[in-house]
């Protein structure tokens, strides 16, 4: 009988490690990769490791994070979010509205516009839960919904007038580093205690690796479905408000190319298409991977059409980790 039971408590320990196990091979995988990469650009490209590169890698690194987080928390629930972009336009130009327009005070203004983007994330989760509709369909529709009445509201005018204090924020670095950093930094522990520690973060993963059982169980798979979106929505205003304050002005044009990043950050990181698993840090080195690359091809002198070519190439290698991390984890029971 002792016997028996600590052959199962050996079982049950294993079952624990492994989970732990996966995600520390992953995020050292990474580490070392990125690792080897800085290396080689920094030999091949001189200005690499220059205090005016490192605050714009680190500055662009802080933004393509958010977005990457923004996808994630959608992803946990096995759904994506392609309105992205287009809710994260519309927290910028909301934000220019209020800070030109209104001249409200800068933290209503940034409050204003993410208030803005958390309502169009919990609409996608509405309308998800309420038709039944994959979340394919109805972001890649509300994608184009948010961004024709954002431009039908705005004429596609520009605010360009926001205020110095405002523009400083995207300005502002820790010696060659720049200062969005902190703010990425408080976002990705945010979630890391969302995800580890709080009852919503698991009802999340349960919902996305199995919602039949997670139902069963007395989970409310469609509420945290719309708190999920809800989220998403939030980390993408937070991405928009970043841009904002790098490019001093509202510009109705940003956020059309945010999907490519959105989802190489997370799938490279070890989080699963299919739902069920996140990895916060290894979103956030990601994050780092894919703008380490695109600048070093930059100070390379690389085309831009090259670039898009191995940012394709970077998520077809994502998209087939994905698939064998889903393979493994079904094998091993491992998803939560």
């Amino acid at each position: 009988m002792l016997e028996t039971l600590s052959s199962a408590q050996r079982l049950k320990t294993r079952f624990e490690l492994l989970p732990v196990l996966v995600r520390a091979a992953n995020v050292a995988g990474l580490a070392f990769v990125i690792l080897l990469l800085v290396t080689i650009v920094a030999s091949l490209a001189p200005g690499f490791l220059s205090p005016f590169n490192l605050f714009t890698l680190t500055r662009n690194l802080a933004i393509d994070t958010v977005i990457g987080f923004s996808m994630m928390v959608v992803l946990a629930t096995g759904g994506m979010n392609l309105a992205i972009g287009s809710i994260g336009v519309c927290a910028i130009m909301a934000t220019g509205y209020l800070l030109e327009a209104l001249g409200l005070p800068i933290i209503v203004s940034i409050a204003g516009g993410l208030a803005v983007a958390a309502i169009l994330g919990w609409l996608n989760g509405i309308l998800i839960v309420r038709t039944g509709i994959h979340s394919f369909v109805i972001t890649l529709a509300t994608a184009s919904l948010y961004f024709g009445a954002m431009l039908i509201l705005t004429k596609a005018e520009a605010f360009r007038e926001l205020p110095a204090a405002f523009n400083a924020l995207g300005k502002a670095r820790f010696g060659p580093y720049s200062a969005l950093l902190t703010v990425t930094f408080a976002v990705g522990a945010a979630l890391l205690v969302l995800f580890k520690y709080s009852l919503v973060g698991r009802q999340i993963l349960a919902a996305g690796a199995n919602p039949v059982a997670a139902k069963l169980s007395g989970t409310p798979v469609e509420r945290v479905i719309v708190v999920a979106h809800v989220l998403s929505g939030l980390c993408a205003g937070i991405a928009g408000v970043m841009v904002a304050a790098r490019l001093a002005a509202a510009l109705p044009s940003v956020g059309q190319d945010w999907l490519l990043p959105s989802f190489l950050a997370p799938l490279l990181g070890g989080t699963l298409l299919s739902g069920g698993m996140v990895s916060v840090v290894g979103t956030l080195l990601g994050a780092v991977l894919v703008t380490v690359l695109q600048n070093g091809l930059v100070l390379l002198n690389v085309g831009s059409f090259w670039i898009q070519f191995f940012l394709g190439l970077t998520l077809l290698v994502a998209v087939g980790l994905d698939r064998w991390r889903s393979v493994y984890v079904q094998r091993a029971g491992l998803k939560r």
